[in-house]
């Protein structure tokens, strides 16, 4: 690619990301719908006009990397043991059974591969984060009793949903499913989630010291920034995808992170919190390139629409993605408005379901269809499910606030 060409790819991409999130926020919708839709628009899906080079790709990796590194700075470990078991549950059956019926689906019905199906069960257990968060946020629902378990719920299925791609990644690299492949990329994962937290602790004592003596003004960016990329290379060299190098990095920098079998590693909270401000706007930079590829990669022109297949498919997977979730929230010993708010809740795939969708494609494992419906399901679910949460929070809400005052 021409430089002058890589450039104005480059500026278009930025422009129209943020524009069309804009608009999708104005409209009530996760800004995320918005940077796929560019992606969609500019695409062979539409328009034609952008077929992005080996350059634009590497951006969209680094942002993929950096996306995960927030969902690990994000993760607050606490909530876990505020919201104990009814959370665990939630995770658990909201993990286990949107795996095991989009799993069985694809295989029986659909008469796709093991790895096909493995890949559109991992891509359906999903659960975005972020997206709850600010729908809870909005709902001033965030701190309340079922906000509590959605968050540490989400926790648990970010972590399992990051070892099931490692593992998903290293048998469509791997040569196949094995036990032995399975066995070496759980060791590998557990002992890299146990050092990593060590190193990260060690080098951000580094980098508070120096930053406080360092005249040149964004000591922590750039040091932080070269952390995530030299915990995702050594993620790719323990055989593991390097998105897990970057969920372990933000991980082992969140406020609040508890190691394993309870040792707690104390972290200063207000440098943490400078890491999130500082890091903020370069991952609001390279992010929004990660989903506008995805867009850019999805050819909806050579979908044949006219076949069963993709209506089924898309139909199928989509109920499959809503009641795979609702089944934690049904386990758990609460009133029908608490269970329903939160199997809502936990509904939008957003970005971690991209994420997975986006690997089976590199990856060669999903085909155009296949691909394509998954995107429609992830779109819909996170389309939907935050209009319908704030619907049922307009009719029904006054019914959670009376129960958290019992």
């Amino acid at each position: 690619m021409e430089t002058h060409t890589f450039f104005f790819d480059l500026l278009v991409i930025l422009l129209s990301a943020r524009l069309l999130a804009e608009l999708a926020v104005w409209l009530k919708a996760p800004a995320v719908i918005g940077e796929l839709a560019a992606g969609v628009i500019l695409g062979p899906s539409l328009l034609g006009w952008l077929e992005p080079g080996a350059a634009i790709r590497m951006m969209a990796e680094i942002g993929i990397i950096l996306l995960l590194f927030e969902v690990g700075l994000d993760t607050d470990v606490r909530r876990l043991v505020r919201a104990g078991q009814q959370s665990f549950i939630v995770a658990i059956a909201g993990f286990v059974m949107p795996f095991a019926l989009g799993f069985g689906m694809a295989y029986l019905v659909f008469d796709l591969s093991l790895l096909v199906a493995l890949f559109i069960g991992g891509t359906l257990t999903a659960t975005s984060i972020g997206i709850t968060l600010r729908v809870l946020s909005d709902l001033r629902r965030r701190q309340a009793r079922e906000g509590q378990i959605v968050l540490g719920a989400a926790v648990i299925d970010d972590v399992l949903g990051v070892i099931l791609l490692a593992l998903l990644y290293e048998f469509s690299t791997g040569g196949g499913i094995s036990l032995v492949n399975a066995s070496k990329v759980l060791l590998f994962v557990t002992v890299f989630f146990i050092l990593a937290p060590l190193a990260a602790r060690l080098v951000s004592l580094l980098i508070k010291r120096y930053d406080s003596v360092s005249e040149i003004p964004g000591m922590i960016p750039t040091t932080i920034v070269a952390l995530v990329l030299f915990f995702a290379w050594l993620a790719h060299v323990i055989g593991a995808p390097e998105l897990l190098g970057g969920f372990a990095a933000g991980l082992a920098l969140s406020r609040r992170f508890f190691l394993p079998f309870g040792i707690a590693l104390k972290t200063d909270a207000e440098f943490a919190k400078r890491i999130e401000v500082q890091m903020h706007p370069i991952i609001r930079l390279f992010t929004p390139i990660f989903f506008v590829m995805v867009g850019l990669s999805l050819n909806l022109q050579a979908v044949d629409w006219s076949s069963p297949f993709i209506w089924s498919f898309s139909l199928l997977f989509l109920l499959i993605a809503v009641l795979g979730k609702f089944a934690g929230a049904l386990l758990i010993r609460e009133s029908w408005t608490m269970r329903t708010a939160i199997g809502l809740a936990m509904v939008p795939r957003g970005e971690v379901g991209l994420i997975f969708a986006e690997l089976g494609r590199v990856s060669g494992i999903f085909n155009n269809e296949v691909y394509a419906g998954m995107i429609i399901v992830i779109a819909f679910t996170t389309l939907l499910s935050p209009v319908v949460m704030k619907g049922f929070y307009g009719r029904y809400g006054r019914h959670l606030v009376s129960q958290d005052l019992e």
